[in-house]
């Protein structure tokens, strides 16, 4: 094994996150050759996807033999992805040239490290306006933009025409908001057919009896394979079929990693723009609501499940499935959204939309403002790219502006008075919702500076800046 001190990366989350993980990797053994990458991860998912992985030397599970030998090597670099606090432990208990992610010292309190990592978790319960792909913000803190910029993925392979017309289904998701209904995956099985399309039904093992019942409500005997494959099975058989068509799950990065042209249905509490398909040329559909990219959904119902039109879907299938997309510049879509993968100007994820659309949202104009501001305020890139973004917002939302600047008043208020010997430096939980959503982004990530910070002065003058900033902007 190499002399260098090895890169230890702590992903214990589900299987998508692992292999979300896999550009880090990737970016990381190009940036430090000679250092061997180690990874903390689920035994269940990495010992499947062992074969796919991009140059992690050797995995280890969450095992007290796994922690005693790795509390006693020094490190080059350690990168926590994880939630779990006993990586944060991990974490802090070892010997790093630099640690990035949550971290918790001998008494037990996290912090955490990495402007990248703080914005993330400041997302919780506040991602409405995110522009930012968890796979980018996993390597920000610890690779220059410029690296990853320079990467180009390759497009989805292709494969002969007639196994061209085997559509891939995979039916589940880790939360039942996130996956279509039994009805839908029958009537598209149905509208599939009619277009000499061969549905393919895959899943896991909590798929098998849903899978059943899809099959039986399709007038064709079709192929089933739920809970019949290991992730490294499916990741080969990927490569017989056309396309996947997938919820949000593990299994839709799984195909695009591997080259498998991905359609996401893209439903329920997620935001495409952090967990969508994150190579060039996958697909994604959603919505054409405002209330899409929820953290949580609060109505009486997932609305956006009704716009998932099984003969809409069906018909954007097969035109991707003929390479012929591009007809939807011409078409719109009453419920939908097509957008298609790929890389901003400024090298990092990208969704461009395929079919044409009404005048830009203030919702999509806030993400991309808040996207280029705080690529500014990292030091990405110049704030006049910010200062641009907000231009068009202001002159197609003035309304909106006006707003934004009221709330920025009453924030740098509330501020100042943290900050005031007699401010008692008090912060209610609820700090990041006491304004307008269109600031939420701003209140939440300080809300967790302050906490990350220990509410010293410095933090709260650091806020104060950041909300100074903004009214540069304003």
């Amino acid at each position: 094994m190499s002399s260098n001190r090895p890169i230890l990366i702590l992903q214990m989350q589900r299987m998508g996150d692992l292999i979300l993980s896999y550009p880090l990797v990737l970016w990381l053994s190009r940036r430090y050759p000679g250092h061997p990458i180690w990874m903390m991860a689920e035994e269940l998912f990495y010992k499947q996807l062992i074969q796919v992985n991009p140059g992690v030397v050797t995995f280890f599970p969450w095992a007290e033999r796994s922690l005693t030998h790795l509390r006693s090597h020094k490190y080059q670099l350690v990168i926590n992805l994880s939630h779990d606090p006993r990586a944060a432990s991990l974490a802090g208990q070892v010997e790093a040239e630099e640690v990035f992610g949550p971290v918790a010292g001998a008494d037990g309190v996290r912090y955490i490290r990495g402007n990248w990592h703080l914005y993330r978790a400041s997302l919780v319960r506040s991602n409405r306006h995110n522009r930012f792909h968890w796979a980018d913000m996993n390597a920000l803190d610890a690779v220059p933009l410029n690296e990853i910029a320079a990467t180009r993925w390759n497009e989805p392979r292709t494969i002969t025409k007639v196994a061209s017309r085997k559509i891939g289904l995979f039916l589940g998701a880790s939360q039942e908001a996130k996956r279509p209904s039994l009805d839908f995956w029958q009537k598209l099985g149905r509208e599939l057919l009619k277009r000499d399309l061969r549905p393919v039904l895959l899943g896991g093992p909590g798929e098998v009896d849903f899978a059943r019942q899809v099959a039986r409500g399709i007038p064709a005997k079709v192929i089933n394979y739920a809970g019949k494959q290991t992730l490294a099975e499916l990741a080969y058989f990927g490569q017989t079929l056309g396309m996947l068509v997938t919820p949000d799950t593990g299994p839709m990065h799984l195909a695009a990693w591997t080259g498998l042209r991905a359609v996401n249905l893209s439903m329920g509490n997620v935001n495409c723009w952090e967990t969508g398909p994150y190579q060039n040329g996958h697909f994604v559909l959603r919505a054409r609501m405002s209330c899409v990219g929820c953290w949580n959904c609060h109505r009486d119902r997932t609305h956006c499940h009704e716009r998932f039109l099984p003969r809409q879907v069906a018909f954007i299938i097969d035109r991707i499935n003929q390479g012929e997309q591009g007809r939807f510049a011409q078409r719109r879509l009453p419920d939908l959204e097509l957008m298609a993968t790929g890389r901003s100007s400024q090298g990092l994820y990208s969704l461009d939309v395929v079919s044409p659309d009404a005048p830009s949202s203030a919702r999509d104009l806030l993400g991309r403002f808040w996207q280029q501001y705080w690529g500014a305020h990292f030091g990405l890139w110049p704030m006049d790219e910010a200062a641009s973004a907000f231009a068009v917002l202001r002159e197609q939302y003035p309304r909106l502006r006006d707003s934004m600047r009221k709330g920025l008043g009453h924030f740098s208020r509330d501020l100042r008075k943290g900050l005031s010997p007699r401010g008692g430096r008090a912060l209610h939980e609820d700090f990041w919702q006491s304004s307008e959503a269109a600031l939420q982004p701003a209140r939440s990530y300080c809300q967790l500076y302050l906490e990350n910070g220990d509410q010293a002065p410095q933090a709260w003058a650091g806020c104060l800046g950041l909300v100074e900033e903004l009214l540069d902007l304003m």
